[in-house]
This record gives structure tokens, C-alpha cells and sequence, in this order.
């Protein structure tokens, strides 16, 4: 061959490499479908959602994976991750695997990756979740970006673009990771929108062996108390949500806050400023730091609406804010605006809701 004809053939690409890994050996986007005593948690729908749109845009295959006993809510589990959105389903049926334990489930998730290599693999930022993902990241080696608002895929180098909150909620990062596999990142539950569930789509379903014994566990569970028995607040899923700012002026005041979530059968939070202050309990607290919610309807009452705040809240159906300021940033983005005090407010339309729901009783 002449110099000429070797100078026009174009040369084979060069394996991209990084951390001492091929990362084109990685493919694929993977969803951990967070299955606990035979329910799943609906992140796990929502992030293959997000996922979805992760892989259409890479050109590669989503897959869902299920760890569970082997009981019906397993195969349960397998066909609704097809339903919002998977391809493929990796399932570990094993007794150990039947109630969450750090140790089997990262020792599963682990072999499985190392065996499949995924490029991108999300988990729900659940109790559970966060714990798994936590070890997960650490025994494969690999970047973990944790609490994200939002995920996308750099066209330039092909990898996924994870934003969360920094520096207590004010500024917004966006983490890369360039040089390892698999790409992990977790999502807080409602921050990503539920996928429209399709019960015609089906897929394959992928049964993997793994070694287990009950003897090499040294975690027992001795017992379970459900989210519903336990007194914390459970915003993230509650339709109607009333909150409070610093404009209800002094912790006393926030009784009209919860007084009218008692009237609505709503749950009841604060702002991040109210929470610092103690006014609600960290479990209450609503915004980017706090809890994300996607209610049908928001109230948010003395509530200036900064950018942390906003981001946690605007996925509700309606928001109804009431400030005195009529410049304030929440009327930016609420569907409704009230300028006025809500001292004098929120008593007024508790009352107003109490008297109705008592007339619609006795009709």
C-alpha cells in the first residue's frame, strides 16, 4: 500500500478507556425496581421514565432489575416495569433476597453489574435506596451523584449529566462521571414525572442465579413498621399539602397552617427557613433540601418562593400562594396569587371549608 493510499484510509477508532476500564464495553441504562414486602415504590416507575429517555437518546436498551423472594409480587414486579417503559427485566428470585438487607442485596446488584456493565444505573433516593446505592457505588468503585433534579446525557462525551442542589440548596452542580463504570445517581421520589403506564408493552425477562446463604447474612429483621404507622409526615405523597413561611411571623402562628390541613385531610410542612428555625420538624420541611411533592393542590402561605423552594414544589397540579408582597418570586409560578395577610386568611378560609364540608354532612 502507498503512503497516499495508507494516509486515506481513515484509521479504527480507538477504544475509549478511562479509569483503566473500555467504556465501550459499558452499555445500556438500568433501573433497580425497589420491590419491598411485595410492593414496589414508585420512584422506581418514575425513574424508568427518566430512563426511558436516557436510553432512546444513547440508541441502547433500558432494563429494570427486580430482587424479591420468589413469590407472585416478583413476577408482579417484572411485568409493570415493562408496562412504564423497560425492555428487559434482571431478576434474582431468592429467599434471602425477601426482606432488604444491605449486605445480599449489594452483593446481587454488584455481580450483576460486573456481569451485564450497564453504562447508567439509577436508584430511587429512598431510606432504601440511598443505603444501597451507598454501597453499591463503593464496592464497584464508581462515581455515585446522589439527590438529583434533573438527568441528561452530554452529547459530547456520551455520559450523563447529573444536576442536584450544593451548597445548602443555592446553587445548582451538574457531576460527570467521566472515567468509570457504571454512571450511578439516585432521584428523590416525585421530582421526576410518573411515565404513562402501557399495558400492552411487554419484554424479556432475564432469571440470573446468585450464591446466597441465610448463614453468611448477619443482619436478622426482628420486626417491620410500615411508613403509616410511624408518626413522621408523609408529604412526597399526599395530595393536598398546606405550608408555611417566615410571613406567619412567629412559631404560635403556624397552628393556622395545620389547622387548615386538618379541614382539607392535607398534610402540612415549612419552608427551609421555618425548619432552621424549628418551627416543623425536618420531615416537614419543603423544597430542594427538604421533600420534593407533586400534589394536586399546594397552599403555600407567607412563603417568599425562592429558587430552592421552587424547585420542590412546581410539579404541583395547582399552587395557591398568599403573600403580602405582591412582588414576591412564589407568584412567579403559582397557578393562583393572593396578596394579602395570611394571618387573616388562613383562619377566614379554614372556617369558609369548615362550614361547607358541615352543610355538604347534613344535606
Amino acid at each position: 500500500m502507498s503512503s497516499e493510499e495508507q494516509a486515506a484510509t481513515p484509521a479504527a477508532a480507538a477504544p475509549r478507556r478511562g479509569g483503566g476500564i473500555d467504556l465501550d464495553a459499558w452499555k445500556g441504562v438500568w433501573v433497580n425496581i425497589e420491590l419491598e414486602r411485595g410492593r414496589v415504590h414508585p420512584v422506581s416507575w418514575e425513574l424508568l421514565g427518566e430512563g426511558r429517555k436516557l436510553a432512546d437518546h444513547l440508541g441502547v436498551p433500558l432494563s429494570g432489575v427486580v430482587l424479591g423472594p420468589g413469590e407472585p409480587a416478583t413476577d408482579d414486579a417484572c411485568v409493570e416495569a415493562f408496562r412504564h417503559g423497560a425492555d428487559t427485566v434482571y431478576v434474582v428470585r431468592h429467599p434471602v433476597l425477601a426482606h432488604y438487607r444491605t449486605d445480599p442485596y449489594t452483593q446481587v446488584l454488584t455481580e450483576l453489574v460486573q456481569r451485564h456493565r450497564p453504562e447508567i444505573l439509577l436508584l430511587g433516593a429512598t431510606t432504601l435506596g440511598r443505603d444501597l446505592a451507598g454501597a453499591v457505588a463503593t464496592t464497584l468503585g464508581t462515581g455515585l451523584t446522589a439527590d438529583c433534579t434533573e438527568l441528561r446525557i452530554d452529547d459530547e462525551t456520551r455520559s450523563l449529566a447529573a444536576t442536584r442542589p450544593t451548597f445548602g440548596g443555592t446553587l445548582l452542580c451538574t457531576i460527570h462521571t467521566l472515567e468509570y463504570r457504571p454512571q450511578m445517581a439516585t432521584v428523590r421520589p416525585r421530582v421526576m414525572a410518573m411515565p404513562a403506564r402501557d399495558a400492552q408493552r411487554s419484554g424479556t425477562v432475564v432469571a440470573e442465579e446468585v450464591a446466597l446463604s441465610e448463614d453468611d447474612v448477619i443482619t436478622k429483621i426482628l420486626s417491620y413498621i410500615p411508613d403509616a404507622d410511624a408518626d413522621k409526615a408523609q408529604l412526597a405523597y399526599a395530595d393536598v399539602v398546606v405550608a408555611g413561611g417566615r410571613g406567619m411571623g412567629k412559631p404560635e402562628n403556624f397552628r393556622l397552617v395545620r389547622e387548615l390541613a386538618e379541614v382539607l385531610g392535607a398534610e402540612y410542612g415549612g419552608s427551609r427557613p421555618v425548619a432552621q428555625a424549628g418551627w416543623v420538624s425536618g420531615d416537614r420541611q419543603i423544597g430542594q433540601t427538604g421533600k420534593t411533592i407533586r400534589p394536586k393542590l399546594y397552599i403555600a402561605a407567607g412563603i417568599s418562593g425562592a429558587i430552592q423552594h421552587r424547585v420542590g414544589v412546581e410539579g404541583a397540579d395547582v399552587i395557591i400562594a398568599i403573600n403580602t408582597d405582591p412582588k414576591a418570586p412564589i407568584f412567579e409560578f403559582a397557578t393562583y396569587a393572593v396578596v394579602g395577610d395570611a394571618l387573616q386568611i388562613l383562619p377566614a378560609l379554614t372556617e369558609a371549608l369548615r362550614e361547607r364540608i358541615h352543610r355538604r354532612a347534613v344535606a
